[in-house]
């Protein structure tokens, strides 16, 4: 099993900046790939931005230039910096990893970008 745990939400003003960390625990040695995904109210949680053990990483074009995550092994964290803030990106942000069929999410945290 996998545990994972965000924090780091809060409320910002628009273009301010936030910095989200997921720590790991469990049988991670196995996980190849982390990402971030984000839920708005009322619509479909989406993936946001991906890192693998490799530190490729990936992201959706809604975030892309703004948001950057990454890794610190020896913490056993993943981080998600975001910029440039816009009222648009309020929503519960998750962490999750995936080993074969099974899928790890943590409880989520709260992003609020006010205007």
């Amino acid at each position: 099993q996998v545990q994972l745990v965000e924090s780091g939400g809060g409320l910002v003003q628009a273009g301010g900046s936030l910095r989200l960390s997921c720590v790991a625990s469990g049988t991670i040695s196995t996980i190849y790939v982390w990402d971030w995904y984000r839920q708005a109210p009322g619509k479909q949680r989406l993936l946001i931005a991906s890192i693998t053990v490799g530190d490729f990483t990936n992201y959706a074009d809604s975030v892309k230039d703004r948001f950057t995550i990454s890794r610190d092994n020896a913490k056993n964290t993943v981080y998600l910096q975001m910029n440039s803030l816009e009222p648009e990106d309020t929503a519960v942000y998750y962490c999750h990893s995936k080993r074969g069929i099974d899928d790890f999410w943590g409880q989520g945290t709260q992003v609020t970008v006010s205007s």
